[in-house]
């Protein structure tokens, strides 16, 4: 079995020797063993000790709590506890910082497509950037809702080439027809529209956002601020009021 010198067991956790000392004097972590020329010594199982040692000083528990605690009967219980709610705090600050770092990502990437740099530009980003995953969210209701739309499109077509019956296929028309009207309905009460001239929000007539060109992310409106006509950046628009 490994046998390290204070020296060792200090570099090794990421602490001066002078800490594993002092916790010997505590009496939290005392060598295994003395040398002939009475250095300390410590184990395997020192080392593992040590470890938790550190990681409880990380969670700022103080040294005499730490002390009663390893006197306890089932200490790993406690620690095992401990170890859980820290890995679910690291685990809640990685997934913030990363969305921190998606936000900046997005907000470099939005601004080198714009021609000019303004205040406004960085509001319309920040805007788009904190409605995408709501708007992301609904286009996936969408496309889940029309999925059985589309199955029974592909039967009531296979059922009146094969069987020659027809009327499968109307069921779906009107199926098809009712589902669009509703879906498209909803769609457009939930999204808004940022004009790229004014910078203001906005809410399209359905009838024009309907059937206005569009791209995945735009669509060519006309502000009711300004007047201007375009292409406009598609937002989340709340509760569809």
């Amino acid at each position: 079995m490994s046998k390290y010198t204070t020296g060792e067991i200090a570099k090794l956790c990421g602490v001066t020797v002078r800490t594993v000392q002092y916790y010997d004097t505590r009496g939290i972590l005392i060598p295994s063993e003395l040398s002939e020329g009475g250095r300390r010594l410590y184990s395997e199982d020192d080392l593992k000790r040590l470890k938790i040692i550190c990681f409880l000083r990380e969670l700022d528990i103080p040294i005499d709590a730490i002390s009663q605690l390893l006197k306890e009967e089932h200490p790993e219980n406690v620690i095992s506890l401990l170890i859980e709610q820290q890995e679910k705090a690291l685990a809640d600050e990685i997934s913030d910082k990363q969305g921190k770092l998606e936000k900046l990502h997005e907000l470099k990437n939005g601004l080198k497509s714009k021609t000019t740099f303004s205040l406004e530009s960085i509001g319309d980003i920040a805007v788009i950037m904190e409605n995408k995953k709501k708007l992301k969210k609904m286009r996936w209701m969408m496309i889940l809702t029309g999925i059985p739309v589309t199955a029974l499109q592909w039967f009531s077509i296979i059922f009146w080439i094969v069987r020659g019956i027809w009327w499968p296929f109307v069921i779906w028309v009107l199926v098809a027809v009712t589902w669009g009207i509703l879906v498209s309905r909803y769609y457009f009460s939930h999204v808004k529209y940022i004009c790229p001239e004014c910078h203001e929000v906005f809410k399209p007539s359905l009838k024009e956002a309907f059937w206005a060109n569009h791209t995945p992310a735009t669509r060519k409106l006309t502000c009711s601020h300004c007047g201007h006509k375009g292409f406009c950046v598609e937002i989340w628009g709340g509760d569809g009021k």
